[in-house]
């Protein structure tokens, strides 16, 4: 027999586990405090287990409630998220979509006054993330994702490429003239990006050791480090012309351009079952880099 509980018992919980109150839980769920208590004592028989501690004029969760809150409030927020995406009716119609950070804040943002202009009946919901972990849970109608598409989704287009370029802040890059003064300083490295420094150092015919690494988690994080000076970044044109001009970073070691090896890709499960406003959206984006991200690389 599943484990798994009534949504009505989760929805309950959740709400006395975030008001730490049967008694406000039961007027915001417009039920009954005895129907409350009810409902969480049944949860509980069915996990076998306490969920909270019950005081004369309150109750507090105990450890495995406070384990277990998180998930209820994540998969009720995932449900409605989808549930809303799929079958809202409102007026306006909603649109999910999921972006890398750099391409969204580089090249997306630019462009969504853009989109809404040409389609005011789409609400836009834009989330942003690095790892391939943040690409898992929630509702997107679509994914912008950079490097492997097929984990993401069946169907994909190309939008763009990159090109790497090392940058620093002008009193730095004045002591970088050539690609064999990199090694010198320290190198900011995004984990996440299958090009990285030594694919750049290789790529120049430079030793790859040793050299001094230092690790970010985005290439935004890495402009902002090394606008405090802490390192020489890779700057990857063009989805990051924006975060370099805005942290006052310049080009160094000479006119070092390297082609990246990976590519951004707009990903769905099933182009053919697109809703419209996805439908739209992918055809403006696919518009636009061409008018403006630069032309699709070829596949």
């Amino acid at each position: 027999m599943s484990r798994v509980p009534s949504l009505n018992w989760l929805r309950v919980f959740e709400a006395a586990a975030r008001t730490e109150s049967f008694a406000r839980a039961a007027s915001q769920l417009n039920l009954s405090a005895a129907a409350v208590s009810q409902q969480i004592r049944a949860l509980e028989d069915k996990l076998g287990a306490p969920l909270f501690e019950r005081g004369a004029q309150s109750v507090t969760l105990t450890d495995l409630g406070r384990s277990y809150l998180p998930t209820v409030q994540q998969s009720l927020g995932l449900l409605e998220e989808a549930t809303e995406g799929i079958f809202g009716s409102g007026a306006e119609q909603p649109l999910f979509v999921r972006s890398v950070l750099l391409f969204a804040h580089g090249v997306l943002a630019g462009g969504v006054r853009d989109f809404q202009t040409a389609h005011p009946g789409v609400r836009l919901t834009l989330n942003t993330g690095n790892a391939a972990s943040d690409f898992d849970g929630g509702y997107s109608d679509l994914q912008i994702v950079f490097g492997t598409p097929g984990q993401f989704g069946r169907d994909y287009d190309p939008l763009m490429g990159e090109t790497l370029y090392p940058a620093a802040t002008p009193a730095l890059a004045a002591q970088i003239n050539a690609p064999a003064d990199l090694s010198r300083h320290p190198l900011i490295e995004v984990a996440t990006h299958r090009s990285g420094w030594r694919h750049v150092m290789h790529a120049l015919g430079q030793p790859l050791a040793p050299l001094r690494i230092v690790h970010a988690d985005s290439t935004v994080m890495a402009a902002a480090m090394a606008a405090q000076g802490v390192g020489v970044m890779l700057a990857r044109a063009s989805a990051s012309d924006l975060v370099v001009a805005q942290s006052g970073l310049v080009r160094c070691a000479g006119h070092v351009e390297i082609p990246g090896t990976d590519q951004y890709f707009l990903v769905c499960a099933d182009r053919s079952a697109l809703r419209p406003a996805a439908r739209a959206f992918r055809g403006w984006l696919l518009d636009y880099m061409k008018r403006d991200g630069g032309t699709p690389p070829a596949t």
